[in-house]
């Protein structure tokens, strides 16, 4: 790199970004969600502005993506080759730039752990590489408002892709100024919003029942919940989470989306009882989040295999918990975020040696089109 090339502007921001997010790197120990950590972060240093708070952040999620790969390198080499892989066309004067840090050329081998561990059908390379790119923002279009929402997103100049019922869009685009989160969309990853493929087969079997009771027992922000409501139209619902602040967000989330009609209950899944019996029970139960780590990269370093063993067995203790309050008949809808045999495949099995039947199913691969990879099985419990 010439000395006319370091004094070119562009290269002096970049130098001073590069510093920042090394700086940045050093303090953080994984323990809480990068995300927050960063938010934090700027909150107490005011002197960057926002574009400089977009770079930084971005150059620290590069690091993060290639995990363990390129032990070698110093702190400030690993944040530009991060960078230099998370797009393909850079200008000549970038990829002269990049070639002044002394990186190397061969592709990062040690981004994913465990990958023997994979659910069967997760193509490795392709959802490894997946990681190198930052997954895109997907919302579901709710019914009765899709010429609205798209005469708002181009009124509002914001480019959008259509995705079946829903759209795609730039990750860092601000939704909200344009449309009404939760009653018009709500944001939802592209894998989430193919759940309602066994939603719609449960609707099937139900057929022209009374309006089915049904028990979302790890709630969280509601997102399966509003789904289900809008897939299978009048539904009883109860809704249950441990966290009481997450059960008060549910119910300003379920007024903004117009759900009136529910019972909220602060409760622990593990040992919960609703004191009644469901036809549907949906389990998006506590996992590692692996199929989510291309947003929280951070979790391709600092995570912690041995805890996987630790989600799997919540997940029985709260799925056992669960189908004790099923209807004979009645129907568990089983997800994770997770793309790992153990929290998949394996707890259906589990679930067929109590007595359940398996009715079906999914590998969500979203890795091929920058969304999560999840899975999702519907199970019936005896009649």
């Amino acid at each position: 790199m010439s000395n006319t090339e370091i004094q070119d502007p562009v290269f002096r921001r970049f130098y001073s970004h590069l510093n920042s997010a090394a700086a940045i790197l050093q303090s953080y120990d994984g323990r809480i969600p990068f995300a927050h950590f960063i938010k934090n972060y700027f909150s107490q240093h005011k002197k960057f502005g926002s574009k400089d708070r977009r770079q930084i952040s971005a150059l620290c999620y590069c690091y993060f993506r290639l995990g363990k790969s390129y032990p070698q390198l110093t702190t400030e080499q690993k944040l530009v080759k991060g960078y230099s892989l998370s797009k393909t066309d850079w200008p000549h004067e970038w990829l002269a730039f990049f070639d002044s840090f002394h990186l190397p050329v061969e592709p990062p081998d040690h981004i994913f752990p465990l990958t023997h561990q994979l659910s069967a059908g997760i193509e490795s390379d392709a959802f490894i590489g997946s990681h190198l790119v930052q997954p895109d923002l997907f919302l579901r279009i709710r019914s009765g408002y899709n010429d609205s929402v798209i005469d708002k997103l181009q009124a509002a100049d914001i480019p959008f892709v259509l995705t079946g019922d829903g759209l795609r869009l730039n990750n860092s685009v601000r939704v909200e100024d344009a449309v009404r989160l939760n009653q018009e969309v709500v944001v939802q990853d592209l894998s989430s919003q193919r759940v309602e493929a066994l939603l719609l087969l449960y609707k099937t079997i139900y057929k022209n029942g009374p309006a089915p009771a049904v028990w979302d027992c790890c709630a969280a922000s509601g997102g399966k919940s509003i789904l289900a409501n809008d897939v299978l139209g009048q539904i009883e619902l109860t809704v249950s989470d441990i966290r009481p602040s997450i059960i008060a967000n549910l119910k300003r989330r379920f007024q903004e989306a117009g759900l009136k009609n529910y019972r909220a209950l602060v409760a622990d899944a593990t040992h919960a009882n609703p004191a009644k019996q469901f036809d549907l029970i949906i389990a998006d139960v506590p996992c590692s989040g692996s199929g989510t780590w291309a947003r929280t990269p951070e979790q391709l370093l600092y995570f912690e295999p041995d805890s996987i063993d630790a989600f799997v067995k919540l997940q029985s203790a709260i799925t056992g918990n669960a189908i004790r309050y099923l209807k004979p008949g009645g129907y568990l809808l089983y997800i994770t975020c997770s793309v790992f045999e153990k929290e998949n495949e394996v707890q259906i099995n589990r679930l067929q040696n109590e007595g359940l039947d398996l009715v079906e199913q999914l590998v969500l691969k979203g890795y091929e089109q920058k969304a999560d990879t999840m899975f999702a099985a519907l199970m019936k419990a005896p009649s």
